[in-house]
């Protein structure tokens, strides 16, 4: 099932400085494009680990004897790494954010585009949904959830509409929030709308603290001298891989020996972000957004 088209794939694959024996991670497996790359440079003694919590993922396992799938949320890839015997490993690619197949399948409900349930897991399997935040959620902690993760700028207006519309009839489809939205957007009608489908997302798939988790494994998980390539798609999750380069934990907070001398493990491969090119924008539109960050364990 080949559904999407990787992004950055030979910049970020190509920062992970792959050695033949070596042994690898790429925690966002989905439609495999990364990980054939990683692979095509391995040797016989390397190996290659994908992880995904998507059951649609699982159609596109790859057939070589130097991969192995592991269906789980990469939240916990120390813990199923662990389970295959492996404690460290050489490099670890992430490609953050929707695949092309989850925005293309209305179904999923990841797109203001076309109409279908509220829904938004990236696990199918997970308990809450997009429309289990809207018909649930206190306004508190929907003006949160807009602000934080969508930085939507009239998000005390947007949560309180909700919850009048609510009150009449619960949110089930993409329409029923459309209709709501078309009434109080400010600026740009698709940046507004994509904002606040984000959030939702981002609130429905715990994104943050699942990408804050990951990051502070790696600190154990890659060797001295292995490489991180991670490639995300909107500013907080940028900053919060800018943070964890610099201080080696996701509060950005470096800690010092008492020489003044960082103990951050990790040194930044480019120091400024790696973006997409714009033939590459011009083929694949949903690169635009994309930042590049790749970090040397040190």
């Amino acid at each position: 099932m080949d559904y999407h088209k990787p992004v950055l794939l030979h910049e970020s694959v190509a920062g992970l400085n792959v050695k033949k024996d070596g042994v690898y991670v790429d925690v966002t497996f989905g439609a495999g494009g990364h990980s054939r790359e990683i692979i095509k440079a391995l040797g016989v003694k390397g190996h290659l680990y994908g992880v995904d919590q998507d059951e649609d993922a699982v159609a596109n396992v790859l057939d070589s004897q130097n991969f192995t799938f592991l269906k789980s949320n990469f939240k916990w890839v120390g813990n199923f790494l662990q389970l295959h015997g492996v404690l460290k490993v050489d490099g670890i690619l992430a490609d953050l954010g929707v695949s092309s197949h989850q925005f293309d399948v209305p179904d999923r409900g990841f797109t203001y585009r076309d109409d279908g349930p509220l829904d938004m897991r990236m696990n199918q399997g997970a308990e809450k949904s997009a429309a289990d935040v809207l018909n649930s959620y206190k306004l508190e902690e929907l003006i949160s959830v807009f602000s934080e993760y969508g930085e939507v700028r009239n998000s005390k207006t947007l949560a309180r509409k909700i919850i009048e519309q609510r009150d009449r009839a619960l949110f089930n489809t993409i329409n029923d929030l459309l209709m709501i939205v078309e009434e109080i957007f400010m600026g740009s009608r698709p940046k507004y709308f994509a904002q606040v489908f984000q959030a939702l997302r981002i609130e429905v798939n715990d994104e943050m603290r699942v990408l804050g988790r990951f990051l502070e494994q790696c600190n154990d998980l890659v060797k001295v001298g292995g490489r991180l390539s991670v490639i995300s798609y909107h500013s907080l999750e940028d900053r919060l891989v800018k943070k964890f380069i610099k201080a080696g934990n996701v509060s950005g907070k470096v800690e010092k020996d008492d020489f003044g001398r960082s103990l951050s493990t990790w040194k930044a491969i480019n120091k400024k972000v790696i973006l997409p090119t714009e033939e590459e924008i011009g083929i694949n539109s949903r690169a635009k957004s994309a930042k590049l960050r790749i970090a040397e364990k040190i």
